[in-house]
């Protein structure tokens, strides 16, 4: 099974991850999604990334019962979930979030804990306190933040005291390239995990000329190929969204290969107006 070593985290997770985000809270497509992730641990795509307002708890409900359906080895997994900045204003609140989530996912830990993202009224300090508690207890195994930019997020390490940041959940992708101005080149130079969510421009890139091209000489999708570009960082790892077992299916064709390296200057140099900050 491919797997990226992030330094942080001292171990590997899998080349992409899946997210769990914008789906409509539809019971009736229960089935559809367990299948879907079932089959993307079946492929090697053991990243999960999730959270507690993702159709209100549904989604951690989805991937906890995919879990069981797939039945493989708990540690093969790393499942990302994260707590809403309301949740944060106490020990109890954080205690109690951390819970429900666990419940609805079915785990006694997750691999890590982020803060969803901070509001202007956000106790920070005191809220990764708690967070330490959690992960002395062993209930996270690391933690994180989201949405953060790169002084919030020194500002996160240095509020620590027994543990660190392992993983940053930013918005990246080919049309939104800002974090590679800063926060991404920081997140490899200290070994965080940085995820990149909607790295697909919600299907967008699948109609550009260039990624078609490309992906024509390699047998490929223009989403598989935007998702390979991706490897190239050292500790980035996209989730895209997935529902489906067939789109499971294509975004798990992006890894197992390497683009070479002219293409990937090209890719770079046909998305680099995009490299501003926003």
């Amino acid at each position: 099974m491919e797997q990226k070593y992030i330094p942080k985290l001292g171990r590997g997770v899998s080349p992409i991850g899946l997210g769990t985000g914008g789906r409509r809270t539809d019971r009736s497509l229960e089935s559809i999604w367990v299948e879907g992730i079932v089959r993307a641990f079946q492929l090697g795509i053991t990243l999960i990334d999730t959270a507690e307002i993702y159709s209100d708890g549904f989604a951690e409900e989805v991937v906890g019962k995919a879990i069981k359906v797939w039945g493989g080895r708990r540690e093969d997994l790393f499942i990302v979930t994260k707590i809403h900045p309301r949740n944060l204003r106490d020990r109890d609140s954080i205690y109690r979030s951390l819970r429900g989530s666990l419940s609805r996912l079915g785990l006694e830990y997750v691999d890590s804990y982020l803060i969803h993202w901070l509001e202007k009224d956000t106790p920070l300090r005191e809220a990764l306190r708690v967070l330490e508690e959690l992960w002395k207890e062993g209930l996270v195994r690391s933690i994180g933040v989201s949405n953060f930019n790169l002084s919030q997020i020194e500002e996160a390490r240095s509020l620590l005291s027994h543990t660190d940041i392992a993983v940053v959940e930013n918005r990246y992708s080919l049309t939104n390239r800002g974090d590679e101005i800063d926060v991404i080149p920081y997140c490899e130079k200290e070994g965080i995990l940085y995820l990149a969510y909607t790295p697909l421009d919600k299907g967008a890139l699948s109609s550009n000329q260039v990624l078609k091209e490309i992906g024509a000489r390699y047998g490929k999708t223009p989403l598989q190929i935007a998702l390979n570009w991706y490897q190239k960082w050292s500790t980035l790892v996209p989730i895209p969204r997935a529902t489906s077992k067939e789109h499971v299916e294509e975004l798990a064709g992006s890894m197992g290969w390497k683009l070479f390296t002219d293409d990937i200057m090209k890719i770079d140099s046909e998305f680099k107006p995009y490299i501003i900050k926003k």
